[in-house]
């Protein structure tokens, strides 16, 4: 079975994301889409309530899994028997960013492989930080999140704290 790991911090889940994700289902048996702690952000979103919008935005789909995960990415991997871990990638600073990433990973195990798979054109504008924003200043969401998440999100503050 091909098992992949496509890790973020999905603070929050966008359209962009669900690109990735729905172009990894199509190429792996089952993919585990990890909500991630990232030291060096500072989410709007609990690791909680990340995980609930990351759940529902990929309900529908039956090979994809919405978990988080506290730890090394690696071991997490590790765990679920994955031998290749997902990334999306807008532009060649994310290639960069990513290839230097999925060394690390690879020297922590040398059976994870890094797939990275290139941002449509439509969604290369589509970010977290964008999906915030516009969160922050109340604008309408369905042009960045998958709307199962925005359903979620009814009746949440606009910090995205419940």
């Amino acid at each position: 079975m091909k098992i992949a790991v496509y890790p973020g911090s999905f603070d929050p889940v966008t359209l962009g994301h669900m690109d990735v994700i729905e172009r990894a289902a199509a190429l792996f048996d089952r993919v585990y889409v990890c909500a991630m702690a990232n030291g060096g952000k500072n989410p709007m979103f609990t690791a909680e309530q990340r995980f609930e919008l990351l759940r529902a935005a990929v309900g529908k789909l039956d090979n994809v899994t919405a978990e988080s995960w506290t730890g090394l990415l690696a071991d997490y991997a590790r765990e679920k028997g994955a031998r290749w871990l997902v990334k999306g990638v807008r532009s060649a600073t994310d290639f960069d960013a990513e290839y230097g990433m999925a060394q690390i990973n690879r020297g922590l195990d040398a059976q994870l492989d890094t797939v990275l798979i290139p941002a449509r054109p439509e969604l290369l504008h589509v970010s977290s930080t964008m999906a915030r924003e516009m969160i922050k200043y109340r604008q309408p969401l369905a042009l960045c999140m998958p709307e199962a998440a925005i359903r979620v999100m009814k009746g949440w503050d606009t910090d995205g704290k419940s």
